[in-house]
């Protein structure tokens, strides 16, 4: 597991400028918001959840988080079909804040068009670069 200063970047995940993430699990992916994401936002208290059976394409607008001091939308790293939400965001949203990696996961989805969206996406180290650039502006 990579940090910066300040946030978890799990090794095995791919990440998005906009701070999504997705973790390959057989077929599927499973996406959510990034550490760095949730910390920006503070406490989180509303997830909307993209629908199950929708079809997303890469960087669509899939969702979107809500805290107490920003609504941010959640874009889609991968393309493909929602086959299943974490419905526990609806009771529990500040699972993000607590588990961004884990139990606050956003979809899962099933995609369509996986090798192109990857190349797209930044490893660990390469998202680490990018927050440091955001931080120094």
């Amino acid at each position: 597991m990579m940090h910066t200063q300040d946030y978890e970047l799990p090794d095995k995940l791919y990440y998005s400028k906009e701070h999504e993430w997705a973790r390959l699990e057989g077929e599927y992916a499973v996406v959510g918001i990034t550490d760095y994401a949730q910390k920006a936002l503070h406490e989180i208290v509303y997830v909307e959840t993209p629908l199950v059976g929708s079809k997303l394409k890469h960087m669509e607008v899939m969702g979107v988080v809500e805290s107490v001091k920003a609504v941010s939308d959640i874009f889609a790293p991968i393309s493909g079909e929602v086959v299943e939400v974490n419905q526990a965001l609806a009771q529990s949203p500040e699972l993000v804040n607590k588990d961004p990696y884990g139990d606050g996961w956003v979809a899962k989805i099933l995609p369509t068009n996986l090798k192109n969206d990857l190349k797209n996406l930044m490893n660990a180290q390469q998202y680490a670069d990018h927050l440091r650039k955001l931080e120094e502006k």
